[in-house]
């Protein structure tokens, strides 16, 4: 017994040291299980694993999507309560925004905004307005509208809404706006004022549908030659076109003028089936593809009812995306020219997901190529800011003035049926440069454009002259009306009384191009487009050559 005692003795502190590491090692492995099991219970949703940290003993590893991860992490974690729709507003654009410049992200409150031009319509009470002294001054009420149908006027300043008052109280007119706008069939109070009553007259408006329309305007520049003014592509836009046509083809038009200037784009639909009406059956209009879409192609059927017209299309460095479109399915297939300057150079599609929260993404998911096979899309590969300081850069080329300046990459030749050559990589080439007019440019005239001057003299003129203005139908009888005016002095001691002061040779150098801008706004004024646009054609180069290009064809 002796000999065993003195064997426990030698090996005790061994037995000892054992239990102990066993001890150690049996806790930290039930420890773990425990973390586990506790972090596995509140966190499974999100699906984390679990590695040794510098914090708690453990830290967290997304073993998916960082994004959604992060944000269900947040949301459960966070050591404050947090809008989850909120934070993914703020960061969903930063991340769409790393895409290219066209994809973008629309929260719920944006959304139907966004879409109104697109859609062609919104749910209002039919008036144009102006601020004038910090009032709400009706410009135009839509014709049948629910402002016309229960007797608001031209020159009616508004004075309240609901119960809200918005005259004299330096109210943003985004705010008067919303406050107009509303769900279709509502009901909104507005009350007025009306020159020659001594108070205010009530109405009870109910909003209803207010068309947005597409097509500016339609008219015969000759006996020959119509003229089309389209501002964007959007859902009513073919039908607006083909109404215009049946109106010009009334008047005998088999030459037309296709104008889209400062046309930034739209459905792409409406562009492709304009240019269906030009071209022959089979004919390519356009095509598709992106990486998960295969290319698809748009031909043109023989329902068109213009192929026999000669047809051209004027474009400017604002024409993009569903412009560029029809102007290149024109040129690509040899079918009419391109008049004016370089096109912006949008070749992406953008189409749009919606969330249950009343959201959207409009996602790139393809470029689209003219005829020829060319992507007009220009590069963005130096991020946003760098691609949408393209027209400064312009400017700074030379671009505007001179064609030369434009400098063209020999791997983006294609030649058309024809034989004509084209570039893609970089918007539209018109076939017949026309270079920005500066002619009737000074600073003076710079500081009236950039004051607002001749949009705020004429709608200042037409309220004092309404009266006079209003039995004058056409643009051609209110400019002979205003000619007998002493137009120009009234605008110059009107700017002056606003804060510029006159220079003589500055103003007769700027005089023609003054006094037919503040012409047509007047004549807009007293029956919209259709005033403006005949009388400022009078100073538009590019739309003279357009004339005179198309008259020789």
């Amino acid at each position: 017994m002796k000999i065993k005692k003195e064997k426990i003795v030698i090996f005790l502190p061994l037995i000892i040291s054992l239990a102990i590491l066993v001890g150690i090692v049996l806790g930290n492995w039930i420890t773990s299980i425990r973390i586990r099991s506790i972090v596995n219970n509140e966190v499974s949703k999100q699906n984390f694993s679990i590695r040794p940290g510098a914090h708690s003993g453990f830290s967290l590893t997304p073993k998916g999507n960082k994004i959604s991860s992060a944000l269900q992490y947040i949301s459960n974690e966070y050591v404050d309560t947090v809008n989850i729709n909120t934070l993914t507003d703020v960061v969903l654009p930063d991340l769409v925004e790393q895409l290219d410049p066209h994809s973008i992200y629309i929260p719920a409150r944006d959304f139907q905004r966004a879409s109104e031009p697109l859609v062609g319509n919104f749910s209002g009470i039919g008036v144009s307005f102006n601020m004038t002294d910090d009032t709400v001054a009706i410009i135009n009420t839509i014709p049948n509208g629910p402002s016309m149908r229960v007797g608001i006027m031209a020159g009616d300043r508004i004075i309240m809404v609901d119960d809200s008052l918005v005259a004299g109280v330096n109210m943003p007119s985004d705010d008067i706006v919303k406050m107009l706008k509303g769900p279709r069939n509502t009901e909104v109070k507005v009350s007025i004022y009306r020159r020659g009553t001594e108070k205010p007259i009530d109405f009870e408006i109910t909003r209803d549908k207010i068309p947005l329309y597409s097509v500016d305007v339609a008219y015969m520049v000759n006996e020959s030659t119509g003229y089309i003014k389209i501002n964007q592509f959007a859902q009513t836009t073919y039908r607006e076109f083909m109404e215009a046509i049946e109106s010009l083809k009334a008047q005998g038009v088999n030459k037309l003028i296709i104008d889209l200037r400062h046309n930034g784009g739209g459905i792409m639909d409406a562009a492709t089936m304009i240019a269906d009406q030009f071209l022959g059956e089979g004919q390519l209009i356009v095509y598709t593809e992106g990486r998960n879409r295969p290319r698809e192609n748009d031909y043109a059927t023989s329902r068109g009812i213009l192929k026999d017209d000669k047809v051209v299309i004027l474009i400017n460095e604002s024409s993009a995306s569903a412009s560029e479109i029809l102007a290149g399915a024109i040129q690509d297939n040899d079918r009419g020219l391109i008049i004016g300057r370089r096109s912006f150079g949008k070749g992406l599609v953008q189409e749009e997901m919606r969330f249950q929260d009343g959201s959207a993404l409009r996602l790139t998911v393809a470029r689209y190529y003219t005829p020829t096979g060319r992507s007009i899309q220009r590069s963005y590969e130096n991020g946003t800011e760098d691609y949408y300081s393209d027209f400064h850069d312009r400017i700074m080329n030379g671009e505007l003035e001179n064609s030369d300046s434009i400098k063209f990459d020999d791997t983006q030749k294609f030649v058309t049926p024809g034989g004509k050559i084209v570039y893609g990589g970089g918007g539209i080439m018109p076939d017949v440069f026309v270079p920005i007019d500066t002619s009737g440019v000074s600073d003076y005239y710079n500081r009236v454009r950039s004051l607002g001057l001749m949009y705020r003299f004429a709608f200042f003129f037409t309220d004092q002259k309404r009266s006079a203005l209003e039995p004058y139908k056409t643009a051609r009888e209110i400019e002979g009306f205003l000619d007998k005016q002493d137009l120009l002095q009234d605008f110059v001691e009107y700017a002056e009384d606003k804060g510029l002061e006159p220079n003589a040779k500055d103003i007769h150098t700027s005089r023609e191009v003054l006094l037919k801008t503040i012409k047509a706004y007047i004549a807009r004024n007293i029956i919209d487009n259709e005033g403006f646009y005949p009388i400022i054609a009078d100073i538009d180069n590019t739309l003279s050559v357009a004339i005179d290009t198309i008259s020789a064809l």
